[in-house]
């Protein structure tokens, strides 16, 4: 088996739906095997599945596992060579993943591997960041990334400065379609599920170039990513809420608990900040 395709899902049925006919329709020239982890979605997405796709295997948890949780749970049954983790708000396009598979068996130190990622207008969305670091997080906790994008810490941590146009190796891609080595895996194990959602991604990649894996980004596979679909549903400031969560986790792993202690001190502003985006935009 050279590739299986794990795509969690969170009531987003009609997003799933054109996500796995886009993996059955455009992936050509590989093995592969799908895996659709529900997170309780109740919403028709698990009989929508087996009626419509009945090729794909399903795994229907009884409650919202989080993101790192679900795509372990399939993870761990995956046979192929290669994993492609896949957000369900994503659509596959001209041989992608066979152009992904192509391009880590000819850089064998990968570990991870992402494609361009498009909106559905075909305009580049950026996917590469370099590691995120204290400095940098600090502002984006206070909202001022809005305001001080060019700002040097802010600046390094986009990676404005990177070219979407050349295959490179990077520090971390954008979990939405996130291509990993089964060899790594058998490495360094599956994602953090410490992490509900957000930094899993980041946290991975790190893991791997900790290992000795390289992470690449490889404009040879472009993915159509409509973008926060799934999430978007949530409550801002509860997205807030895991974000910081998240944050908090990832600095605590990687730096340290005082890393960790100024992400806690930094909480009650950045959700009061939250609160009062919503405020002004008059949600409910």
């Amino acid at each position: 088996m050279d590739v299986s395709i794990v795509i969690v899902n969170w009531k987003v049925k009609d997003l799933l739906r054109r996500c796995l006919a886009s993996v059955y329709l455009e992936t050509k020239g590989v093995s592969f095997e799908v895996y659709v982890v529900d997170n309780a979605s109740g919403d028709g997405s698990v009989e929508m599945v087996l009626r419509e796709f009945p090729d794909a295997n399903v795994i229907a948890n009884n409650r919202n596992m989080g993101f790192a949780a679900a795509n372990n749970a399939a993870i761990m049954q995956a046979q192929g060579d290669f994993i492609l983790l896949l957000n369900p708000d994503t659509e596959l396009k001209d041989d992608a993943v066979a152009a992904m598979v192509g391009c880590m068996r000819r850089h064998p130190q990968a570990g991870i591997l992402g494609p361009r990622l498009a909106g559905a207008d075909g305009k580049l969305q950026p996917s590469v960041r370099r590691f995120p670091t204290l400095a940098s997080q600090k502002l984006i906790m206070l909202k001022l990334h809005h305001v001080l994008r060019r700002f040097g810490p802010l600046r390094r941590y986009f990676a404005d400065d990177f070219d979407y146009g050349k295959e490179a190796a990077v520090d971390q891609v954008m979990g939405a379609a996130f291509m990993v080595r089964k060899s790594l895996v058998r490495e360094i194990g599956g994602l953090d599920e410490r992490f509900f959602i957000w930094f899993e991604d980041v946290d991975y990649c790190k893991r791997a170039k900790d290992a000795g894996f390289q992470v690449w980004y490889a404009p040879v596979a472009t993915v159509v990513h409509h973008g926060g679909e799934s999430f978007g549903q949530a409550f801002g400031p509860t997205k807030q809420r895991y974000f910081n969560d998240s944050l908090r986790k990832y600095f605590a792993k990687h730096h340290g608990p005082l890393a960790a202690a100024v992400i806690v001190i930094l909480d009650p502003i950045s959700m009061a900040l939250a609160w009062l985006v919503q405020a002004r935009r008059g949600r409910t």
